[in-house]
C-alpha cells in the first residue's frame, strides 16, 4: 500500500512539474561538447516527459517503414530501422546508466514507470507483423540483393532479433508473449532495486578500538571517514566493495568477521528486499518464454548466439576446468587450514568468513606480499596515468581532461581520447569511488555508441564506473592489487568501446557476443604481472620511489596464489548459472537446496545454512548474464591464448597489438566472433595457456 501511495505521489508530482518543451535538455540535440548528456541540466521531472515523447517519436518512425508503398530494401527498411527510435536511445541511455551509477528512491519510483511503458513499446516493434514481413523480404534477398558482408550481418541480426522477440508466433502467442516479457521485465527490475537497497541498508557502527584488531591504517581510516560522513562517532563497517572485502581480509575478530558474512550473503532472503520470489519468477518466466519459441530451456534459446552454442559446449568447459583445478584448490585448503590450526595453537575449521583472512596471512608469510605493502605504490592517479600510457603504447592513443563536459557527479572525469594523430576518437567518463546511489560492483558502459551515418564517423561517449577505496584526510586513494586488475578489465572494455570502428550502432562496439566481450576486458588483466608494466607507474605515493625490484618479483610469484580456490568460486557461479536457465519444467522447490545441488561440484568450503548467492546474482537476474556466466572462463581462455602471442612478441608490440585493435577491438559484431579471433592468433584456443599461466603442468 506504501508503496502505491509513494508512486501516485511521485505521478502527481511529475504532473506539477511538467516542464515546457523549451525547458526539458532530451526534446533537442544536446548543445555540448560532441553532444555529450548535459547532466547539468538534466532534473529528474525531466524523464517521463521524455520518456513519453521518444517513444511516440519512435513509434512514428516505425509507422513511416511500415506504411512505405515502395517494396522493402535494405536503404526503407533495415537503415531506416537501425536510425530510428535516437531520441529514445539518448533518454533512455541517461537515464539507466545514471539509475546504476547516480540513483536515488525517486529515480527508482521512475523507473517503475517507465519500464512497463518500454516494454509494451519494445513488444509493439518486435510484434509488428507489417514491419517483419518488410524484414523478413530483405532477409530473404540478403544473398543476392548486392549488399556488403557488414550489411548481411546486421540484415541477419534484425531477422533473429524479431524470431526471437515473437514475431512468428500466432496472434494468440503473440499476446502471451507480451505478457510473460512484461511481467520479466518488471521482476528483473525488482531484483536489481531491492539488491541494492539490501545492500545499502546495512552497516556496522564499531565504537570500540576493541573491534578494529588486525585492520590497517588504511581501513581504519576508511571507515572512520564513513561515520564521519553520516555524523556518527566509531567506525562503519558496511557491504560496500572495499568495506566488505577488506574486513574480511585484515580483521582478526572472528565473530564480527562472521556477522558480516552472514550480512551479506543473507541479502535479499526475506524481510522487505527479499528477491527470493523474484529469482522463482524470472527462472519460470525465462522458461515459458524459450517454451514458447520452441526451445526446450532458456540456456537452449540464448545459446544458439554465442560462441559456445550448445549446454554440451558449456557443461564441457566448466568440468574440464573442474577436474583441472579441484587438486589445487584442495591443497590450497588444506594448507590454510595447517596454517591457521598452527597460528591459533588448535584445530581450526575454516569457514568462508575465515577464508580470505587466514589465506591472506598465509601468503603473507609464504611471499612476505599482503595489500598494505604494495597500495603505496597503487596511488589512483598513478595507475590511471599507468594503465591511459599503457594504451598510448598499444594503440596510440591519448587522453586529455575535459572540463567542459558536464558530468553527473563531482567525483566524475571526463576526458577526450585523441587518436595517435591528435584526432577525436571518443569520450571517456571515469567514475571511481563508491556512493549511496551506486550499485556495487564494476562496469564499464556508452551514452553513445560509435556508427557512421550519412559519411560522419559519430565517435563513442564511454563509462567505466567502480567502487575502488576513497582517499581519506590522511591520504590520497591507495588500491588493492585487486582493483587495480579491476581497472584494467574496465578498461579493456572501454578500449572495446573507443576503437569500435563499423557502420551501424547495432553491430558496433561491445555489442558482441557474451562470451566475446569478456576476451577484451581480461587480456589487459595479464599486464598487471609484467615487471616491464608495473615499473612504468608503480611508485611511492609520499617519496616517488619505484616498486622495489624484489615486491615486484613478489607479486609475480604470488600471481597464481589460490588460483584453484579462484577458478573453482569462479565455476560455482557459472554452474549456478547453468542451472537456474537449463531447467525444462517450473521451478517450484526450495532455492537453496537447488542452488547447493548445482554448486556442489564446486564446492570446498562449507555451506552456511540460510546463505544465498541466488537472491544477490545481480549479473543474471537484472543483468545480461543469464545462461553467460561461464563467458569469464570461456574468455579467461581466449586471453590467455592471445596474451601468449604478446609474451612471445613483446609486451608492447604495436605490431601485435594493432592485429588485436583491427581484428578484435574495432570489429564489434560485423563478423563471426571465432573467424575474428582466428585472424588474429592463427588458430582456435585451447585450455593449454591457461594452464601453463596458472603454474599447472601440462
Amino acid at each position: 500500500i506504501m508503496r502505491k501511495i509513494i508512486l501516485s505521489l511521485l505521478v502527481m508530482t511529475v504532473m506539477m512539474n511538467v516542464v515546457k518543451a523549451d525547458e526539458n535538455p532530451f526534446f533537442k540535440p544536446f548543445d555540448t561538447p560532441y553532444g555529450t548528456a548535459p547532466f547539468d541540466k538534466i532534473k529528474n521531472e525531466h524523464y517521463v516527459p521524455a520518456f513519453e515523447k521518444a517513444i511516440v517519436e519512435h513509434q512514428r518512425e516505425i509507422d513511416e517503414i511500415t506504411s512505405n508503398p515502395q517494396p522493402a530494401t535494405f536503404s526503407n527498411t533495415i537503415d531506416a530501422l537501425e536510425n530510428a527510435g535516437e531520441m529514445l536511445s539518448r533518454v533512455s541511455a541517461v537515464f539507466f546508466n545514471l539509475n546504476s551509477a547516480e540513483s536515488n528512491d525517486e529515480m527508482m519510483n521512475i523507473s517503475t514507470i517507465v519500464s512497463p511503458k518500454l516494454s509494451e513499446h519494445g513488444n509493439n516493434i518486435n510484434l509488428n507483423e507489417k514491419l517483419f514481413e518488410r524484414v523478413k523480404t530483405v532477409y530473404m534477398a540478403r544473398l543476392s540483393s548486392g549488399l556488403s558482408p557488414e550489411q548481411i550481418r546486421l540484415v541477419e541480426d534484425y531477422y533473429k532479433g524479431f524470431e526471437d522477440s515473437g514475431a512468428t508466433l500466432s496472434a494468440a502467442d503473440k499476446e502471451i508473449y507480451r505478457d510473460l516479457s512484461m511481467k520479466l521485465s518488471k521482476a528483473t527490475l525488482d531484483f536489481g532495486q531491492n539488491n541494492l537497497r539490501a545492500t545499502n541498508s546495512f552497516e556496522i557502527l564499531l565504537t570500540s578500538k576493541a573491534d578494529l584488531a588486525g585492520l590497517p591504517d588504511s581501513e581504519i581510516d576508511a571507515a572512520a571517514a564513513k561515520a564521519k560522513a553520516k555524523q556518527k562517532e566509531g567506525w562503519i563497517i558496511d557491504l560496500s566493495a572495499p568495506s566488505y572485502f577488506g574486513f574480511m581480509k585484515y580483521s582478526s575478530r572472528r565473530d564480527l568477521r562472521e556477522k558480516l558474512y552472514l550480512a551479506y550473503n543473507t541479502k535479499c532472503i526475506g524481510g522487505n528486499f527479499d528477491n527470493l520470489e523474484n529469482v522463482k519468477q524470472i527462472a519460470n518466466l525465462r522458461l515459458q518464454i524459450a517454451n514458447l519459441l520452441g526451445y526446450k530451456s532458456y540456456s537452449e534459446y540464448i545459446l544458439r548466439k554465442r560462441m559456445a552454442k550448445t549446454d554440451k559446449a558449456v557443461f564441457g568447459l566448466l568440468d574440464k576446468l573442474a577436474t583441472a583445478f579441484t587438486p589445487i584448490a584442495k591443497q590450497e585448503l588444506a594448507d590454510v587450514t595447517k596454517f591457521a590450526s598452527k597460528m591459533e595453537k588448535k584445530p581450526v575449521e575454516i569457514k568462508p568468513w575465515d577464508w580470505s583472512y587466514y589465506s591472506d596471512k598465509l601468503k603473507d608469510e609464504r611471499f612476505n606480499l599482503n595489500d598494505e605493502m604494495t597500495r603505496p605504490y597503487f596511488e589512483l592517479e598513478n595507475v590511471k596515468k599507468g594503465i591511459f600510457n599503457l594504451a598510448t603504447d598499444l594503440y596510440g592513443i591519448t587522453f586529455v581532461e575535459n572540463p567542459n563536459i558536464p558530468v553527473y557527479h563531482s567525483e566524475v572525469v571526463a576526458y577526450d581520447v585523441l587518436d595517435e594523430n591528435g584526432k577525436f576518437l571518443s569520450v571517456l567518463y571515469t567514475d571511481f569511488h563508491p556512493r549511496a546511489g551506486k550499485r556495487p560492483g564494476a562496469w564499464m558502459t556508452s551514452y553513445k555508441s560509435q556508427f557512421i551515418k550519412d559519411g560522419v564517423d559519430n565517435r563513442p561517449h564511454v563509462s567505466i564506473v567502480m567502487n575502488f577505496t576513497r582517499p581519506t584526510d590522511t591520504k590520497p586513494a591507495l588500491l588493492t592489487f585487486d582493483e587495480v586488475e579491476t581497472f584494467l578489465h574496465e578498461f579493456g572494455h572501454a578500449l572495446h568501446g573507443m576503437l569500435a570502428k563499423s557502420t551501424y550502432r547495432s553491430l558496433s562496439g561491445t555489442s558482441v557476443y557474451r562470451d566475446f566481450v569478456e576476451l577484451p576486458s581480461q587480456i589487459m588483466e595479464n599486464w598487471l604481472i609484467e615487471k616491464e608494466f608495473l615499473d612504468r607507474f608503480a611508485t611511492h605515493y609520499q617519496t616517488g620511489e619505484k616498486m622495489p625490484a624484489d615486491l615486484l618479483q613478489k607479486i609475480i610469484d604470488a600471481s597464481n596464489y589460490n588460483t584453484g580456490y579462484a577458478t573453482l568460486r569462479q565455476l560455482s557461479f557459472g554452474y549456478l548459472d547453468m542451472a537456474w536457465h537449463s531447467i525444462d519444467k517450473p521451478f517450484d522447490s526450495n532455492i537453496l537446496d537447488f542452488e547447493r545441488k548445482a554448486m556442489d561440484r564446486v564446492q570446498i568450503l562449507p555451506v552456511v545454512d540460510n546463505t544465498s548467492m541466488s537472491s544477490q546474482f545481480a549479473h543474471i537476474f537484472s543483468g545480461g548474464y543469464a545462461a553467460g556466466y561461464y563467458s569469464y572462463k570461456w574468455a579467461e581462455v581466449m586471453d590467455a591464448d592471445a596474451f601468449s602471442l604478446f609474451k612471445q612478441n613483446g609486451i608492447f608490440d604495436k605490431k601485435t597489438a594493432n592485429s588485436f585493435r583491427v581484428n578484435i577491438l574495432e570489429k564489434g559484431n560485423t563478423e563471426e566472433p571465432m573467424e575474428l579471433y582466428k585472424r588474429f592468433r592463427g588458430q582456435e584456443p585451447g585450455i593449454d595457456a591457461l594452464l601453463k599461466k596458472n603454474g599447472i603442468e601440462l
